[in-house]
């Protein structure tokens, strides 16, 4: 009853159709055994209508609490929700190894849905994270029977956004260990953690070497976390079985994207978007302004995504016109600057020391109350942090799409890291991050010229901005941004045996020989001669 009511006003809150039953039979903690005998505790969500298509969710974030009500809603839209803890989560048996048993645990669950007297021969699958690389782990093998997928902050591979720019997501990586191994203890247990700020996860971020800083943040060894230390080259065969990016041609339904500007996985999903528009799929795409978790992304990816399998999955979504706001691609908006020929001019310098890291301050983090904008005039104050500024806009700009910057730089150090940010000054001088990207350095990806000389592209996050008038446009370059990413020691030391620090001095240059720069997608602007 409580479930019901809760639902009701959920749904009212939330703008989402009228439910089409409120009459939903839940049957909880069913036993459904893959192929080596593990046991996956899975709940269906039975809505009390003739035909009902199914949705799959398969998470490792248990299935009460918000997935309850997430569930009864859909099931409430008319369809068998299934949802299942991954093994060695939520009450499944084995071990949780991500990424690793996805694929056939997936399959398993699909025949025995196949063997179920109220299946109908058509299902969608629903989720974020890592309930959307399930989704890709099972979509190339799953038949035509798949008519329909929401993939909600997520990708197809996370290799790339584990180690972007070949550096380590320290802070996201030790975040959600974290928060995995949190599931196991007590409730109370945990919420005091919580009130208390998370002091041990916090000393975790700053300790070294971070072969330890697993043990440091939930009292055990994490296994995945130290192979991810272990493996991180590009070339590591570990993370061949673990990607799913070369099989996206095979994937035959139709896929809804959501995702934030400032999401981890951003530029990850946009690669799989730009892959799949190749094979000559028509995905959709919709990207707002919001975080990893945070609830506006929730809301947009429920609203999409019930929408989405209504039009792909029921006999009677499947007759609608498209709803007028199901364009291709929708962007929630929040240049190249006019090009000017550098002049001779001396480079800017800093001292980075890895012993106090220039600090991270929002952006794409794991954690919503984290991430997103931030005003970056702490971070912009300290010595380590280098900035350029442009004079006031006398007109708006709007950048619509990916950024990048050149960097020509010289450093005493072969081993170091590059961290460029761009931000939006407002009148009353606050400097909100929009978007940024790190590369790291070492000797071969990256030898100096003749003159000690480096250039390095950086890859900084897509975006969709608006810089109104009488803002100015800054851009950042320091030597890391930590705990986001783990500190670079400059020793060229493996990265989870890593306790040197050496300190380094760098120059960024910006002459005609060395044009350090930042491109932007300006996609409308007033004619307005700007400073590069």
């Amino acid at each position: 009853m409580l479930d019901r009511l809760a639902a009701g006003l959920a749904a009212a809150a939330l703008r989402l159709p009228p439910a089409r039953t409120r009459r939903v039979t839940v049957t909880r903690d069913i036993a459904l055994r893959v192929r080596d005998g593990v046991i996956l505790r899975t709940d269906h969500y039975a809505p009390d209508l003739p035909a009902a298509p199914t949705v799959l969710i398969r998470t490792p974030y248990g299935r009460a609490g918000p997935m309850r009500l997430l569930c009864r809603l859909a099931a409430e839209q008319g369809f068998h929700v299934v949802i299942q803890s991954c093994r060695g989560t939520g009450g499944s048996g084995g071990e949780f190894q991500p990424f690793v048993h996805e694929r056939d645990d997936g399959l398993d669950t699909l025949d025995w849905l196949r063997r179920q007297r109220w299946w109908t021969g058509a299902f969608g699958m629903f989720g974020a994270s890592y309930q959307g690389f399930v989704q890709w782990a099972l979509a190339a093998d799953a038949g035509p029977q798949l008519r329909a997928m929401v993939a909600v902050a997520t990708a197809s591979t996370t290799r790339d956004s584990t180690y972007a720019g070949e550096s380590f997501a320290l802070d996201t990586v030790l975040t959600w260990a974290e928060l995995l191994q949190a599931q196991t203890v007590p409730w109370l247990a945990r919420q005091w953690e919580l009130k208390r700020g998370q002091p041990r996860l916090a000393a975790a971020l700053a300790h070294l070497p971070l072969i330890e800083a697993d043990r440091v943040a939930t009292g055990v060894t994490v296994p995945f976390f130290q192979e991810w230390l272990r493996h991180h080259t590009p070339q590591a065969d570990y993370w061949r079985s673990r990607v799913f990016d070369d099989r996206l041609h095979l994937v035959g339904a139709p896929v809804a994207m959501v995702s934030g500007w400032h999401d981890i996985f951003l530029p990850a999903q946009l690669r799989d978007y730009t892959a799949l528009r190749a094979t000559g799929a028509r995905p959709r795409l919709v990207v707002g302004p919001w975080t990893h978790g945070s609830p506006g992304l929730f809301v947009a990816a429920l609203r999409e995504g019930l929408r989405w399998l209504d039009t792909h999955l029921s006999d009677e979504g499947a007759g609608e016109a498209a709803h007028p706001a199901d364009a291709a691609v929708r962007l929630h908006v929040g240049g190249a600057l006019s090009p000017a020929d550098p002049v001779p001019s001396p480079p800017d310098g800093f001292w980075y020391d890895p012993a106090d890291p220039t600090p991270s301050l929002g952006g794409p983090l794991l954690v919503a109350q984290r991430a997103g904008p931030f005003d970056n005039r702490p971070v912009e104050a300290r010595p380590d942090v280098l900035t350029w500024t442009s004079e006031p806009l006398t007109a708006a700009i709007e950048v619509v799409g990916p950024v990048r910057a050149e960097i020509h730089l010289r450093s005493e150090l072969t081993y170091l890291d590059v961290f460029v940010r761009l931000c939006d000054v407002d009148a009353r001088g606050r400097s909100w991050n929009v978007c940024d990207g790190l590369v790291r350095l070492d000797p071969q990806r990256f030898p100096a010229d003749g003159t000690g000389a480096v250039v390095v592209p950086v890859e900084m996050w897509p975006t969709a901005h608006r810089f109104a008038p009488g803002h100015r446009l800054r851009l950042q370059v320091s030597g890391g941004a930590h705990p986001r990413y783990a500190r670079n020691p400059g020793t060229g030391e493996p990265l989870g045996a890593a306790v040197t620090l050496r300190r380094g001095f760098r120059e960024i240059m910006h002459d005609p020989d060395h044009p350090s720069a930042v491109v932007l997608p300006v996609v409308h602007s007033a004619s307005q001669a700007s400073p590069s």
